[in-house]
């Protein structure tokens, strides 16, 4: 290989050209692809995707972003089903089956049982007199003019419509269904994803003994007495009647010793932070995290009916995986 050969050069022709296939795409979103998410959304069971090679790969993708955005779906490899793996397969499923060519032989000699049983299927393929396109119920058009291998041989503009086709219709069906974020969150449990999307302050919050507290009251000896041993940077300070009335921070000593201020003597009530910023328990933990970083401050106290009822800092959202 030429030491002078121009990688960057060439992986940019590679990006217009696929480019250029998706912008091209936009065209074929039209009544056919309106009939297949009608097909999809009235579909009793599940949406089971097909094809072989690269458009398998592609296949499972596709089926794996329907699943987690509200469709029930799974992918079926047409050459296992051919051995037993049809039976997956039931009444009241709809099928896609992939193919840019549309004249896949492991998909095609399924298609008669298909029918027979009286399932739908939408085909998507790059040619609309392909064999496929003709026995579908309705087609997906993802012809592309080129591919972006110099040869025109290797699939990548190709599956890259195909992708891009999925997504359309699985973002559609989303938003007709009025998917949530709590939907989603219910089917991505694991992870970062899930714990950002399940976790509420509830469930990060330091809540009963661990809760820094003291009353107005109280001197400012008293109040680093408190933050000292609960660990979390700061006091929330309750009034009487036990309502919330301000906090105290590591931020706030460092303004007081610079003023040289009596801490044994001066009650926390004169120095404390009035009307603090603060949040509910049943608000997911990631949007508390924003609040802090837009309030630039690294703990929050947690009330319910003005009543304090919890406390948490930046460092228990690192814990719970939050950020």
């Amino acid at each position: 290989m030429p030491d002078t050969f121009d990688y960057c050069d060439f992986g940019r022709k590679v990006i217009d050209i696929e480019t250029k296939a998706l912008q091209n795409l936009a065209q074929y979103i039209n009544g056919s692809f309106s009939e297949a998410c009608h097909l999809i959304a009235s579909c009793a069971g599940k949406v089971i995707v097909m094809g072989m090679g690269k458009s398998g790969h592609i296949g499972n993708k596709i089926a794996a972003t329907l699943a987690s955005t509200g469709t029930p779906s799974f992918f079926v490899h047409p050459g296992e089903a051919s051995h037993g793996d049809l039976g997956m397969i039931k009444k009241g499923d709809v099928v896609l089956a992939i193919s840019n060519s549309g004249e896949a032989s492991e998909i095609l000699t399924l298609l008669p049982v298909i029918k027979r049983l009286g399932i739908p299927l939408i085909s998507m393929t790059g040619k609309p007199e392909s064999s496929m396109a003709k026995l579908a119920q309705t087609h997906l058009q993802i012809t592309v003019e080129q591919e972006a291998c110099p040869l025109n041989l290797a699939p990548t503009s190709s599956t890259t419509a195909t992708l891009a086709m999925g997504d359309a219709l699985a973002i559609a069906l989303m938003e007709a269904r009025g998917f949530t974020a709590d939907d989603f969150a219910l089917s991505h449990p694991g992870g970062a994803l899930g714990r950002k999307l399940l976790l509420r302050i509830a469930d990060v919050m330091h809540t009963g003994e661990m809760l820094p507290i003291v009353t107005e009251q109280a001197t400012i000896k008293d109040a680093l007495l408190e933050v000292s041993r609960k660990g979390l940077g700061m006091t929330a300070i309750i009034d009487r009647e036990h309502k919330l009335s301000g906090v105290f921070t590591d931020g706030d000593l460092r303004r007081l010793l610079d003023n040289r201020i009596d801490i044994h003597n001066t009650t926390i009530g004169e120095v404390m932070t009035r009307n603090p910023a603060t949040i509910s328990p049943q608000v997911l933990a990631a949007e508390g995290l924003k609040l802090m970083e837009d309030r630039k401050i690294s703990g929050l106290l947690v009330t319910e009916n003005e009543r304090l009822v919890g406390a948490f800092n930046m460092h228990d959202l690192l814990k719970a995986g939050v950020m």
